[in-house]
């Protein structure tokens, strides 16, 4: 396969050379044969417009294409061939080095153009001297030969670019050649457009035509070339932005459920790229989390690759890695020759490093690299929250497991000792005090069934949780179907905005609080209806519970929870709490009981879904 590659790599880089050699030969003769006669005004003039027509290439279909080719013609008209061969090839090349373009397109480009003008004008004179309106200088046969030449141009120019992307190793398929050909079609078309007025304008007696005449008829030509390109390059940089707001949106999306990596899958929209690679350090572990485009599958990365990667404090630039040797060369094909590499950085600590490639080499702006480098910040913000929120969840799980520790020992624990020692008592006192032996062993084994069911309580309660078996809202579900099924109560559940996936933990809280709330109707409200509300929001994810029973005293019940060792208010709002979650009572008595669940979420979504007016029954 690299062989392949590199065959073709050298067909194209001999094919280049070719016509670099072609038209430089076309352009220095063309500089000892031209002569400079007219006005020179004029001339300083179309130099200026085809440099900013060059610079400033006009969007046409799905491309960009230069429309200077109406002015050059109007140069060949006037100046000659030669001087307009000169002046095409000066400009492109002087272009071509301000953008810091490979050196082999430095010539090439001047030459393709040279080569293209060249044979235009030898064929369509050979046309022209070989059909009978060779000696008739009226409109029409101008009219035909400016169609011949344009046309002519345009076909050599395009046939000589086929010929380069057919010969070089990357893909150039049917639509890419359409959607380029249809480029060429559209300037080809401006170009016979103008190029027809120029002559039929040219052809009227409208007095003196000087350097003002061509200031305000090709004025129009460049305004229009300008115009269109600052609106793309504004539209593309809003696209850009408008990608970047989706990418990070999506990360915050996907923070809660551990897979923020998966945001990536639309990086396309926001840089175009040919290959790209994410690697991310995992407790030390280094991760390739994400990758597309041209990648090699099976490669050893050499250690010290890796090491390289903590000295990656900035982002860097390779605008060509051909004989160059950079981090993760193995990665890519030989094919793909200029490289971003921009590090995940927190606190001045590289945590993961993001590289792009592309093919053409120096093909990379700053304003891509600027555009990478806040991406690949905006990861490392994710990735740190999900760090975050792990250590937390690790967290509340090593609380969970010291509070059932101190349960075990401040509870089975001791009624498990004291049964022992009673036991022990009894043994000594059988003999001569049965009766108060006997107390003791009756005692002991009232003792030894609490403590059973303390021990069935905690392995049931450290059994997967049903929010974990079947989810959040079949759990809800569930709870709901019991109720009815053992009560006289009607229950109307409604569920609203786009579901997002939660933590476990989240989950949790959000179910034992229902199950609680549920409980608490069932057992003390005596109500009739019970409303529940659950919305993901744009901010926030709201769960209500609400019934039309006896209702009760905040105050009281706060005082109970205190003195009663089960799931009461105060636990619930601990929970609440363990999660950033507000919990809120309103209850009168006689006037039911509404419950208040509001969890924060980590993104933004946009849009408001106002639910603070509770459904109706």
């Amino acid at each position: 396969m690299k062989s392949i590659a590199r065959s073709k790599e050298f067909k194209a880089n001999v094919f280049i050379i070719m016509i670099s050699i072609i038209g430089c030969s076309i352009i220095l003769h063309s500089s000892l044969t031209m002569t400079i006669r007219g006005d020179i005004l004029t001339l300083l003039l179309f130099i200026l417009f085809i440099a900013i027509a060059e610079y400033f290439p006009m969007p046409v279909w799905k491309g960009f294409s230069s429309i200077s080719f109406p002015l050059l013609y109007a140069i060949h008209l006037i100046y000659g061939t030669s001087l307009a061969i000169v002046i095409i090839a000066g400009i492109t090349c002087l272009i071509s080095i301000v953008k810091k373009r490979p050196l082999r397109i430095i010539f090439f480009n001047p030459a393709q153009l040279a080569i293209s003008l060249s044979l235009a004008v030898t064929i369509t004179n050979s046309i022209m001297q070989a059909s009978l309106f060779t000696p008739i200088e009226v409109l029409p046969v101008k009219l035909l030969e400016m169609f011949l030449l344009t046309s002519i141009y345009y076909l050599t120019n395009n046939v000589i670019v086929d010929g380069v992307l057919l010969l070089r190793p990357q893909k150039y398929d049917f639509v890419n050649w359409k959607q380029k050909t249809l480029s060429e079609i559209g300037s080809l078309f401006i170009s016979l457009l103008y190029s027809t007025l120029l002559l039929v304008l040219g052809s009227q007696n409208r007095g003196i035509i000087d350097t003002f005449s061509f200031f305000f008829f090709f004025s129009p030509l460049i305004g229009l070339a300008l115009l269109t390109s600052i609106i793309v390059r504004i539209k593309t940089e809003k696209n850009r932005l408008k990608s970047l707001f989706n990418i990070t949106s999506e990360l915050n999306r996907l923070i809660l459920s551990g897979e923020v990596f998966n945001a990536l899958k639309s990086l396309k929209h926001f840089i175009d790229f040919d290959s790209a690679i994410l690697w991310i350090n995992n407790n030390g572990a280094w991760e390739r989390v994400f990758e597309a485009g041209e990648l090699i599958a099976d490669h050893q990365i050499p250690n010290e690759d890796f090491q390289k990667i903590h000295g990656v404090l900035q982002p860097t630039l390779v605008n060509n890695r051909k004989n160059m040797q950079v981090p993760f060369n193995s990665c890519f094909p030989p094919s793909i020759r200029c490289l971003i590499y921009t590090p995940l950085l927190l606190e001045n600590r590289t945590i993961g490093l993001l590289i792009v490639g592309r093919i053409r080499p120096k093909s990379f702006t700053e304003d891509d690299v600027r555009s990478v480098a806040t991406l690949s910040n905006q990861l490392a913000i994710a990735f740190k929250t999900r760090s975050l929120l792990d250590e937390q969840e690790r967290r509340l799980i090593l609380e969970e497991r010291n509070r059932i520790a101190r349960d075990i020992h401040d509870g089975i624990a001791q009624t498990l000792a004291g049964a022992i020692m009673k036991l022990e008592t009894a043994t000594k006192k059988h003999q001569n005090h049965p009766a108060q032996a006997l107390e003791l062993m009756t005692d002991s084994i009232e003792k030894l069934r609490g403590g059973l069911r303390e021990v069935r309580e905690s392995i049931y309660a450290l059994r997967p949780y049903p929010t974990e078996q079947s989810g959040l809202s079949q759990s809800i579900d569930k709870v709901i179907r019991e109720m009815q099924n053992n009560n006289q109560i009607q229950i109307t559940l409604e569920e609203r905005g786009q579901k997002i996936t939660l933590s476990p933990m989240v989950e949790k809280v959000i179910f034992d609080i229902f199950k609680e709330s549920m409980q608490n109707i069932s057992k003390h409200a005596n109500a009739k209806v019970i409303q529940i509300l659950i919305s993901y929001q744009s901010e926030q994810i709201l769960l209500k519970v609400k019934d039309d029973g006896c209702g009760f005293s905040l105050m009281d019940a706060m005082l109970k929870a205190r003195l009663e060792p089960h799931f009461g208010i105060i636990n619930m709002n601990e929970a609440a709490s363990k999660i950033k979650a507000t919990l809120q009572f309103d209850s009168k008595s006689g006037q039911g009981t509404e419950i208040t669940l509001t969890i924060p979420k980590l993104e933004d979504r946009g849009g408001n879904i106002h639910d603070q007016s509770f459904v109706s029954g």
